[in-house]
C-alpha cells in the first residue's frame, strides 16, 4: 500500500505531463480500435457487396466451365440438386441460371458480351439484379420468345447495363438481336428482344459486358434444359466461408464442383488476409511512438527526483523497491490511459457504426463500394488490443525502472547540486 500511495503521488506530481502521456497512449489505442473496426467494417462491406451484388455466396458448376464458359459444359439434371439445396436449412435460397458468350447487336452498332438467363423470381433471393434497375421493369418471367424475326413487333425482355445501352445507342422499347451459338450443335440462333429495363450495379464488367434474360428463353435458345450455375445463399453467411465449404462440400463429384465465394475469387481472399497485416503494421507505428513517450516522461520523472532517490537509497531502500515503485507509476499509467483510450474508441466506433466513414465511390478488384463504411466492434479490440497496450507499456518502463533502481546515492547527490 505504501508502495502504491508513493506511485499515485509522484504519477500525478507533474499533472501536465502525466494527462499528455496518458492522451498519446489513449488516443494510439483508440486509433488502433478504430482503425481494426474500419478494417473489419470494409472487409463486411466488401464481401457483402461481392456475394450479393450478382455472384452469391456459392456456386455449383460442371467442372472446367469457369475455364472458358463453354456452354456445352452445363449441369443436366438440376433437379436432384435443386430438391438438396430446397431441404437443407443451412440454404435460404438458390437461383438456377443459364450463361453464354454471344452478340448484342442494335441498328446502331454492335458489342460481345455475356448472356445471362435467369430466374426472376429466384433471383430476387440471391443477387441485387431487382434493385439495380434504374429505368423499366425488372423481368417479368414471361416465356414468350420471338426466334429470328425482327420484323415482328413483339419480342422477348432483356435488361442491360447504362454503360452498354449507351454504346448501343439503345434506350427501354428499343430492338435487340443476340446472337448465339447452341449447346452441343454449335449451331448459330437469333433472337430479338425489346429493353425492358436498364441496370446499373456500379461494376464495371456487369454494366459493360452483361444482359439478362428470362431462364426459358435462355435454354430454348441454346436447346438445354439444364443450367450452367446455381448461385447459392446462406441463412448464416460468414467472412471466412466456412458455411459454404461444409455445406455444399457433398456436392463435389468427378463431374460437378462447389466452390464458395473465397474460392470463387481468389484475389479478393488475398486482400482479406492482408487486412490483419494493415493492422498490425499501424499498431506497431502508433505505439512504438507511445512507448517512447512512456520512456521520455518517466525519465523525466526519475530526474526531477533522483535527489529524493538518492536519499531512499542512503537510508537502506531496496533497489528492487524502487524498481518496483516505477513500474507501479507504469501501471497505473497504462492501466487509466487504456480505460479513456476504450471510452474514446467505444464513442467513435458507434457513431460511425451508425453514420458510416464515407470513402467515395471506389472499385476495388471489380466489387463496387459506394456505399458509407460502417466501422464493426468486435470484443477482442476491448480486450486483446488494451492487453497488448499494457504488455507494451510496462515492457518499455523496465529501462526506466532498472536505471532507478542501479542509482547510486553519491552520484544521485552530486547530480541534484
Amino acid at each position: 500500500m505504501l508502495i502504491l500511495t508513493l506511485a499515485i503521488r509522484n504519477l500525478f506530481r507533474n499533472t501536465r505531463r502525466t494527462l499528455l502521456t496518458i492522451l498519446l497512449i489513449a488516443t494510439s489505442l483508440s486509433a488502433l480500435i478504430l482503425t481494426d473496426a474500419l478494417s473489419r467494417g470494409m472487409t463486411q462491406t466488401m464481401v457483402e457487396n461481392l456475394t450479393h451484388t450478382l455472384a452469391g455466396e456459392a456456386q455449383i458448376h460442371r467442372r472446367g466451365f469457369r475455364d472458358n464458359f463453354s456452354t456445352d459444359l452445363y449441369i443436366a439434371d438440376v433437379e436432384p440438386i435443386g430438391n438438396r439445396l430446397s431441404h437443407d436449412s443451412r440454404i435460404a435460397a438458390y437461383a438456377n441460371r443459364v450463361i453464354s458468350g454471344g452478340m448484342i447487336s442494335s441498328t446502331y452498332n454492335i458489342s460481345a458480351g455475356l448472356i445471362y438467363g435467369v430466374d426472376a423470381t429466384a433471383e430476387r433471393q440471391v443477387s441485387k439484379l431487382e434493385q439495380a434497375v434504374t429505368r423499366g421493369d425488372y423481368l417479368s418471367g414471361s416465356d414468350h420468345l420471338l426466334i429470328s424475326d425482327a420484323s415482328q413487333a413483339s419480342a422477348a425482355e432483356i435488361m442491360i447495363g447504362e454503360p452498354l445501352a449507351d454504346l448501343l445507342e439503345v434506350g427501354l422499347g428499343d430492338r435487340i438481336v443476340i446472337t448465339l451459338a447452341a449447346a452441343d450443335t454449335g449451331e448459330l440462333a437469333q433472337a430479338l428482344f425489346r429493353v425492358s429495363g436498364i441496370f446499373l450495379f456500379g461494376t464495371r464488367e456487369i454494366d459493360e459486358n452483361l444482359v439478362f434474360i428470362n431462364l426459358t428463353q435462355a435454354r430454348k435458345l441454346l436447346e438445354i434444359q439444364g443450367s450452367h450455375e446455381i448461385a447459392v445463399r446462406f441463412n448464416e453467411p460468414d467472412n471466412n466461408s466456412v458455411t459454404s465449404a461444409s455445406a455444399l462440400q457433398h456436392f463435389n463429384t468427378p463431374s460437378i464442383e462447389a466452390l464458395g465465394w473465397r474460392a470463387l475469387n481468389p484475389e479478393i481472399d488475398a486482400m482479406l488476409d492482408m487486412t490483419g497485416y494493415s493492422t498490425l503494421i499501424v499498431g506497431t507505428i502508433l505505439f512504438l511512438l507511445a512507448s517512447l513517450g512512456v520512456i521520455n516522461a518517466m525519465f523525466m520523472s526519475i530526474y526531477e527526483r533522483i535527489y529524493e532517490f538518492g536519499v531512499a537509497k542512503a537510508i537502506g531502500t531496496r533497489p528492487s523497491q524502487l524498481f518496483v515503485l516505477i513500474m507501479t507509476e507504469a501501471l497505473l499509467l497504462a492501466l487509466i490511459s487504456c480505460l479513456i483510450g476504450m471510452l474514446l474508441a467505444a464513442a467513435t466506433c458507434l457513431w460511425f457504426a451508425e453514420t458510416g466513414i464515407p470513402l467515395g465511390d471506389m472499385e476495388i478488384s471489380g466489387v463496387a463500394m459506394s456505399d458509407n463504411i460502417p466501422t464493426v466492434m468486435a470484443w477482442s479490440q476491448f480486450t486483446s488490443l488494451p492487453l497488448y497496450v499494457l504488455a507494451l507499456i510496462m515492457v518499455a518502463a523496465l529501462y526506466p525502472a532498472r536505471f532507478a533502481a542501479r542509482i547510486t546515492p553519491t552520484d544521485a547527490l552530486h547530480r541534484s547540486l
